[in-house]
């Protein structure tokens, strides 16, 4: 190791939704850039809005002990976008150059940004002016393009599949059709991942257009079969006609509309996001954590951590801001789930 990389000082903030994991990854890159590369590590509060208001701290090892399974975030978070409406405001305007002028303040060589597609957006347009950024994916909806996998992700799934398993012993005891709405606003990921690990009769994901007289007709037949009861599986993001209510209460009075059948909805909501992260998602996020601590080290700026065909790997943000990762319609594990019997509604 050369002195080249001792004396730098980074920053790192989490911005977004919350999801398991994130602990993991701070406590990854803080670990890895304290005990391997001597670099002084600042925390900055509640995402960007710590760095327009000056918000931080220094965490040194002690601060990064006993965080790997815990939910939430220690820095913690917010949704502040600086850029949004860039150029309609002076308020606006101001912002990144807020953000600009306290990170010189703060003497940072690198800013480690954790979060989403928005979170990740941001960062790539934070390196345009100038700054020297890092970053790493974090969402339970999984749709950030260029990795195989966000963390966050894998614990939702685990936590979505345990309450589609308890609503089946419901159904079948009423013998009615079950609803369970999950996240995912564009992408059907999660819907997907634990529609087939718990046993979904239907899934119904944004990318695949669903027809509401389809669904009924293949429960209806579902009956016919001798199988009493059904689990249908909904992304929140799914197309409802003008409905105020939430997909699954559309659903819920459409199927029941159109079939005759008892239907009962559930929606999970924010407990998809909370506790403590799988086994999988925490070695994930240090594994993105060091990751990130290595190009920081290495001088290699403007570039997000992904994981592809299990390697880490670097993908420069510019390739990945304002793009999403969507399930492809077509795509073998659909295609398998077709084949097991399973619709889409389509």
């Amino acid at each position: 190791m050369g002195n080249k990389t001792r004396g730098q000082k980074i920053g790192i903030l989490t911005a977004g939704g919350d999801c398991p994991g994130i602990n993991a990854a701070i406590r990854g890159v803080g670990k890895t850039a304290i005990v391997r590369y001597g670099m002084q590590v600042i925390g900055i509060s509640d995402g960007y809005t710590g760095l327009i208001n000056k918000e931080f701290r220094e965490l040194d090892e002690n601060d990064l002990s006993g965080i790997l399974t815990l939910g939430g975030t220690i820095l913690g978070t917010s949704r502040e976008k600086p850029f949004k409406n860039s150029g309609k405001g002076k308020n606006d305007l101001r912002k990144p150059a807020l953000i600009k002028e306290h990170y010189e303040q703060m003497g940072l060589d690198c800013l480690v940004c954790i979060g989403g597609n928005g979170t990740l957006k941001t960062a790539y347009l934070l390196s345009q002016e100038g700054l020297n950024v890092v970053g790493i994916p974090k969402t339970i909806d999984n749709d950030v393009w260029g990795t195989d996998v966000t963390f966050g992700f894998d614990s939702a799934v685990n936590i979505a599949t345990e309450a589609i398993d308890r609503l089946h012993s419901t159904a079948n005891s009423h013998k009615r059709i079950m609803i369970i709405e999950l996240m995912g606003h564009n992408a059907g990921w999660l819907a997907l991942y634990s529609g087939i690990a718990g046993g979904g009769d239907v899934i119904l994901i944004p990318e695949i257009p669903h027809d509401e007289k389809k669904i009924s007709a293949y429960l209806q037949e579902r009956i016919r079969g001798n199988k009493p009861y059904s689990i249908v599986v909904v992304a929140e993001g799914i197309k409802t006609p003008g409905s105020e209510c939430s997909a699954a209460q559309y659903l819920s009075r459409r199927i029941a509309e159109l079939s005759g059948i008892e239907t009962r909805e559930t929606v999970l909501g924010y407990i998809q996001r909370g506790g403590t992260p799988s086994p999988m998602d925490r070695i994930l996020a240090s594994r993105y954590g060091a990751a990130a601590a290595e190009l920081i080290a290495k001088r290699e700026y403007g570039k997000m951590v992904a994981l592809r065909n299990n390697q880490i790997i670097p993908v420069p943000l510019a390739d990945v801001a304002g793009k999403l990762k969507l399930v492809e319609p077509d795509s073998s594990l659909v295609l398998k789930a077709r084949n097991m019997g399973t619709s889409f509604g389509d």
